[in-house]
């Protein structure tokens, strides 16, 4: 098909998809390194797992490549540790066994949510345990390790020392009850497996556990910490990380163990799995037999991975800091160990590191009202998404607009449904499917030649007499906003602004009157109109690359156009000229019907007791209270009658609105679950302004069908 487009530089994506090619970092631009947390291989994923690191790292890369930036994303499975011992044993396989198992059904999920790794690789391999080895020993070399004679739980049963996931008890500092060895789920603190308070052998809980001397070897984290400490300081403000519990956004450090000074923490373990302690024929420390210590070792897995994809090139992103700025995402729980461990274990190693740029961090998404549980079946756990037949954009589009940025956020089903049915389809691809059916059905697919000239449409240099400056002006301040938003790795905002954006898609369609009547009473007008349009949805088109890579490939084929960068002057521009020939126009979404919602609730709510319980089954009002059956009933009405799908024009004010619902409806949330008096008394306050955000919805969704 014909094709006609601005020959112009800066227009076209130049940088290559993730994996197509080992990309080399070029000096003098900019080059990008992403990594996500690397997920334990000793189970699948769930929802929570893949929003907090993988998927907002994906989104990431993709949008660097549409900013046509020189961008690597590396990822893998981090396969030792007593995490996978432990699961090894409760399935009676091997752990390396373990852990084939696990990295297959781990690459299999993420492919089909769309996750585009350089390279999605693992920790079980020689390179990994070369560059392990070779950083433990540089730091022995700079005078950074010490030896430590250590009491240590010993299972007199097994009988073997207990490394941390072997072992669990009561937390010294929290009093909770199920603690591991290593960290404690409940107040985040880490753990040496000998402060547990009646600690419990995971093989058997009828074994004794007894206090017996081992020797480790520690490294002396207290010698870097002054560089660690300026260090943080520049890369925090420079890089602009997220909020976090290590330092906050003026500087101050105030995670606890870097404030009353660091400590010695161990690099080694009794285990059989994992990486060898190095050691001579002399072994005059001893640690023959042992294995490095998980925590130091996962870390290097990010550059080992790189080095398995590019042995040749690797060195030049990890020990490239003047030329390679490093985006690293995870959870709220990780970041001790790559804000602290990791890049103090760099200082230590001596060599010029890339070190942390961008840290990202979320909160927890949970599920329906409660966690996600695999022991209970509780939540959506790998493959179980592509058996709702959900399409991965969907699924790609809700965790990123729910994506638990500042706060613990809710997946819901009925709050999925509304998404797909009232943003994607009545709002994004109304937008596209309309102005490409049009164009298709009144100009034999061929996009009409107009007065404006290739280039941006800059409404300063436009016409006064041009109609559309006040759109223009809004169109370009929103794409400036979007670029603005992402830069910052702001991806549940920049998400909204693009939505924002196909918003304002509609409203120029709507405002135009676009028809066949305009048409023929105006067709130098209806030109401009649909010119306008095509060329705003190739801009949407990367836009809306980072969230749903396959519904723009999508309009990219029905625009039979190549990929384009994001425009880098912010502005609208007319990129397909007059006589290019458009692809056959088709759906980009589908409708959801609603009554599939209690069937997934049901499906997905977990088991207690033999028997699935719904979810929703008890109904907290304000304050924690149970309600009565007669409550929940009438709450459970509401609550239908105001999930049903709204299907009348999106405008960006109602997308705007609905974000702010949104976040107020995660508030309420938070507060109800909070115990504390504080905290009921601001819920009803808080329970009051969301009635009010989502009436002001509704007379606005009122308002639009009247027009």
């Amino acid at each position: 098909m014909a094709q006609k487009i601005n020959d112009a530089p800066g227009i076209l994506r130049t940088v290559p998809d993730a994996g197509t090619t080992p990309i080399e970092p070029k000096d003098g631009e900019e080059n990008i390194l992403i990594t996500s947390a690397l997920p334990y291989c000793n189970n699948v994923p769930h929802l929570g797992n893949i929003i907090g690191s993988l998927l907002s790292a994906d989104v990431c890369s993709r949008y660097m490549r549409t900013r046509d930036r020189r961008t690597l994303y590396i990822c893998g499975t981090d396969e030792y540790g007593t995490a996978t011992e432990t699961q090894a044993l409760k399935e009676g396989l091997s752990p390396k066994a373990l852990c084939d198992k696990y990295h297959v059904l781990h690459r299999q999920t993420y492919e089909w949510f769309e996750l585009g790794f350089d390279y999605f690789g693992r920790t079980s391999t020689q390179l990994h345990t070369e560059i392990c080895q070779g950083i433990y020993l540089n730091l022995g070399k700079h005078g950074h390790m010490e030896k430590q004679n250590k009491d240590q739980t010993y299972c007199e049963g097994c009988p073997k020392f207990l490394a941390d996931r072997f072992v669990e008890g009561t937390c010294p500092h929290c009093g909770y009850d199920d603690a591991r060895g290593d960290q404690c789920d409940q107040c985040s603190r880490t753990l040496d497996a000998i402060e547990l308070i009646n600690p419990r052998c995971l093989v058997d809980k009828t074994h004794k556990v007894v206090p017996k001397t081992s020797s480790h070897m520690y490294f002396k984290m207290q010698e870097t910490q002054s560089r660690l400490e300026e260090w943080m300081r520049q890369a925090s403000k420079e890089g602009k990380w997220s909020q976090n519990a290590v330092i906050t956004a003026d500087g101050r450090i105030q995670d606890a163990r870097m404030k009353s000074g660091l400590r010695p923490t161990p690099l080694t373990r009794d285990l059989q799995w994992g990486v060898p302690v190095p050691v001579d024929e002399e072994d005059k420390d001893g640690m023959r037999g042992k294995v490095l210590y998980v925590w130091f070792d996962a870390p290097i897995g990010y550059p080992s991975i790189t080095a398995n994809y590019m042995p040749t090139l690797w060195e030049k992103w990890w020990f490239n800091p003047a030329n390679v700025h490093l985006y690293q995402f995870m959870g709220k729980d990780n970041v001790y160990f790559h804000s602290i461990l990791w890049p103090s274990v760099q200082l230590g190693d001596g060599r010029d590191w890339t070190k942390l740029w961008h840290l990202s961090t979320t909160e927890y998404l949970n599920y329906e009202g409660g966690k996600f549980s695999k022991s209970r079946n509780r939540g959506v756990f790998g493959p179980a998404a592509k058996e709702t037949g959900i399409p991965a954009s969907v699924w790609r589009f809700y965790l990123i607009a729910n994506r638990p940025e500042t706060a613990d956020t809710m997946f819901s089903w009925a709050d999925l449904v509304n998404h797909n049915n009232a943003i994607l389809l009545n709002n994004f691809g109304n937008f596209v499917n309309r102005a490409l059916k049009f164009t298709s059905s009144q100009y034999d697919s061929l996009i009409p030649t107009t007065a404006d000239k290739p280039g941006p449409l800059d409404p300063s240099t436009l016409p006064s007499t041009d109609p559309d400056l006040a759109w223009l002006t809004k169109i370009n301040s929103l794409i400036a906003k979007y670029t603005a938003e992402m830069d910052q790795v702001k991806l549940r905002s920049g998400l909204e602004t693009l939505m924002a954006i196909s918003s304002e898609g509609n409203t120029y369609l709507q405002s135009s009157g676009l028809n066949k009547a305009l048409l023929t009473s105006q067709p130098e007008r209806c030109a401009t109109v649909i010119s306008r349009a095509l060329n705003l949805i190739w801009v949407l088109s990367a836009l809306v690359e980072p969230f749903m890579p396959s519904i723009a490939t999508s309009i990219l084929e029905q625009l039979n156009a190549p990929k384009r960068v994001v425009p880098k002057d912010g502005m609208l521009s007319v990129d397909l000229l007059g006589g290019h020939k458009i692809g056959e126009p088709k759906h980009l979404f589908g409708k959801i019907e609603e009554s599939k919602v209690e069937g997934w609730r049901e499906r997905f709510g977990g088991a207690e007791g033999g028997t699935t319980a719904p979810v929703e089954a008890e109904v907290p009002a304000a304050g924690g209270a149970k309600l009565s059956k007669r409550k929940q009933a009438a709450a459970a009405k509401e609550k239908k009658g105001a999930a049903a799908a709204y299907e009348g024009p999106v405008t960006a004010e109602m997308t705007a609105l609905e974000s702010k619902i949104k976040e107020q409806g995660d508030l309420v949330r938070t507060l109800k679950t909070d115990k504390s008096e504080e905290a009921k008394a601001k819920v009803g306050d808080a329970v009051e302004e969301l009635k009010k955000l989502k009436a002001d919805l509704v007379t606005l969704q009122v308002e639009a069908l009247k027009v």
